[in-house]
């Protein structure tokens, strides 16, 4: 069956079965490999994307659930505030070491910033309990939340993005 759905702004039609998980759709079938899978079971939060601002878990989500609402995607998170605000925060506070649930984990960040600019601790610990970091770095994900939510960006890696091969 074909589907057309609203991903990052543009139509895309993917010729899939209905119970086909939006996540396999996205790698798969579109190309978008920044949504990654972890449990298969949305457990874990790395396949986390935005439907219609709200994070999902995309390894459970039929693509016949989708319907015309908007995904939005890792790839495209920087085309909102709060995705661009969430981006600069985990450069500069240094958050990813594996960076295998970073995706999801940023993710679920501007999805909670778009909906709540001040977020307390209570309210990060709330919007991320979902996400799992096989690393640990959950103290400075908070901390780039935390950032992210002032504006206010300390940069705290080691080196600078370019020398750990960031580029441009």
């Amino acid at each position: 069956m074909s589907y057309t759905i609203n991903v990052n702004g543009r139509q895309q039609v993917a010729d899939v079965e209905g119970d086909t998980p939006l996540l396999w759709v996205l790698r798969e079938t579109l190309g978008m490999t920044g949504t990654k899978f972890g449990c298969g079971i949305a457990q874990c939060g790395a396949c986390t994307v935005h439907l219609d601002g709200n994070p999902v878990r995309s390894c459970v989500l039929p693509i016949a659930a989708v319907g015309a609402r908007q995904v939005t995607t890792i790839e495209a998170v920087n085309a909102t505030d709060s995705g661009r605000r969430i981006q600069a925060a985990w450069l500069g506070v240094d958050v990813v070491q594996c960076g295998y649930c970073q995706s999801g984990q940023i993710m679920s960040a501007a999805a909670l910033l778009a909906r709540n600019p001040a977020p307390s601790d209570a309210d990060i610990d709330a919007a991320m309990s979902g996400n799992l970091c096989r690393c640990a770095t959950y103290i400075r994900i908070r901390a780039a939340i935390k950032q992210a939510a002032t504006g206010k960006i300390e940069v705290t890696q080691a080196l600078p993005h370019d020398a750990a091969g960031g580029g441009q």
